[in-house]
């Protein structure tokens, strides 16, 4: 469904524009309205979901254990930082302006979209996740398997 990388602004009031070649496809797929959150991975990162993909993710978060530490840690920074947000008549998302402190994202920011969702990154914690290299002993027997 999405793919791709943008360079995003966020205006003063914590406003980014869906990027024109996909305001069709997330007004016709998701009704203007998504959910962010918090990628629970790695900071400096928000997740943008459809609605009906996000509904998925979080009932298979919610249904994880809560007795286990790092399930609760899931489901607090997945399901607890999720809020809605609808594309306005311009196509601007406004973005929580807790998230935005919470991952360090300001004016400067990188929207990637990776099938299901987007995305949302700091401008400088993308650029750092960019120059990561891939070692050898970070390569699992999966990634061997593809054809790349």
């Amino acid at each position: 469904m999405f793919q791709g990388e943008t360079a995003i602004t966020v205006d003063d009031k914590g406003r980014l524009a869906i990027p024109t070649a996909y305001r069709d496809l997330v007004a016709r797929e998701c009704g203007n309205c998504l959910v962010v959150t918090y990628n629970p991975y790695e900071a400096g990162c928000l997740w943008l979901y459809p609605v009906k993909a996000w509904e998925a993710v979080r009932d298979q978060v919610n249904a994880l254990p809560m007795a286990k530490r790092v399930h609760r840690t899931m489901q607090l920074k997945l399901v607890g930082g999720a809020t809605f947000v609808e594309a306005d008549g311009n196509g601007r998302l406004l973005l929580p302006a807790s998230h935005r402190n919470a991952t360090g994202i300001e004016k400067k920011a990188v929207l990637l979209g990776m099938g299901n969702k987007f995305e949302l990154w700091s401008e400088q914690a993308h650029m750092a996740q960019i120059r990561q290299t891939i070692g050898d002993e970070d390569v699992s027997d999966a990634m061997l398997d593809l054809s790349l």
